[in-house]
């Protein structure tokens, strides 16, 4: 998070949560990992992207942000590491001062709390009297939960149980394995009157009996008889948006792949991925006399020599 987050988002210092949504919403579709298949830029820069978008859409993170900079997690979460940044290196002596430190400060608490933020009151205060703790946000929840291919695909409605809670979430179309899905106020409750953390679903998506996922197209492997392939046929074919007809060549061998387009995974863009069908000829497993010496005939009168050149 060291570069300013203002920047990673194009936005000024002042700007609304209308605008920094809108430049979230523009950047995100920009460098989207759907949009760049392998590019690690784009992957990077997506990230810092919803980095940034994490903490200035929350006004007490954006608060603290603009108060501490990028160290604003570590002065946030209240505590002291010295080995965190600004600290590094530095021992007790350099930190109070050589000779009669602690005079300046009435122990080490005393010097967290000045340090957090939370030191004596000042003013009209009494001598001694503290200011009441900080409230403080609670934690986030990580939660992986499985859902269908059908889901991922479509959207849609599914419950899940977090410590004997039934929760309800709309999946949104096309997500895939390590989406993730925030769900504001359900994480860990806050300290001291602070608010909920969220909950952070994490998406995997399970294996489909027919269907595979590859980016944004499906791929299908259909089944088909002899006859089909040789002399060509129409066959109904199930896709996301319900069954559609493909047109099978006459002449089509096992492994053709044909392309039904848009019938695969939609985008937010509006657009949508393809279904790719691998043709598979099944044959009987047993057959009669008479078709035997069919096939013995078909081959005799459609010589082909399909292991021509074939070599180590």
């Amino acid at each position: 998070m060291s570069k300013d987050l203002y920047q990673v988002l194009g936005v000024s210092r002042d700007a609304s949560k209308d605008e920094i949504k809108k430049a979230h919403r523009k950047l995100a579709l920009k460098y989207h990992p759907d949009k760049n298949p392998d590019d690690k830029v784009a992957k990077d820069n997506f990230k810092r992207v919803q980095e940034a978008y994490d903490v200035l859409s929350d006004e007490e993170k954006r608060a603290a942000y603009d108060r501490y900079g990028a160290d604003f997690e570590k002065i946030r979460g209240g505590g002291f590491n010295p080995h965190a940044g600004g600290f590094e290196g530095l021992d007790l002596d350099q930190i109070f001062g050589r000779g009669g430190s602690q005079t300046q400060f009435d122990g080490f608490s005393d010097f967290f709390e000045q340090l957090v933020g939370g030191g004596r009151q000042r003013g009209g205060g009494h001598p001694g009297q503290r200011q009441a703790p900080p409230n403080r946000r609670g934690e986030n929840i990580r939660y992986e939960i499985e859902i269908p291919l059908e889901t991922a695909v479509r959207g849609g409605a599914t419950e899940f149980y977090l410590e004997q809670e039934k929760i309800a979430v709309n999946i949104p179309a096309g997500v895939d394995d390590g989406s993730k899905i925030r769900l504001r106020d359900r994480g860990q409750p806050g300290r001291f009157g602070g608010p909920r953390g969220d909950l952070i679903l994490i998406i995997k998506v399970s294996a489909h009996p027919f269907f595979k996922r590859q980016n944004k197209n499906l791929e299908l492997t259909l089944p088909i008889r002899f006859g089909e392939a040789a002399l060509g046929a129409k066959i109904d074919v199930p896709t996301p948006n319900g069954s559609v007809t493909l047109s099978i060549p006459p002449g089509s061998s096992s492994g053709k792949r044909l392309r039904l387009k848009g019938q695969g995974v939609a985008q937010r863009d509006g657009t949508a991925g393809d279904l790719i069908v691998t043709i598979q000829i099944k044959l009987p497993e047993q057959l009669d006399d008479a078709s035997r010496e069919l096939a013995k005939q078909f081959d005799e009168r459609n010589p082909l020599s399909p292991r021509s050149g074939l070599s180590f």
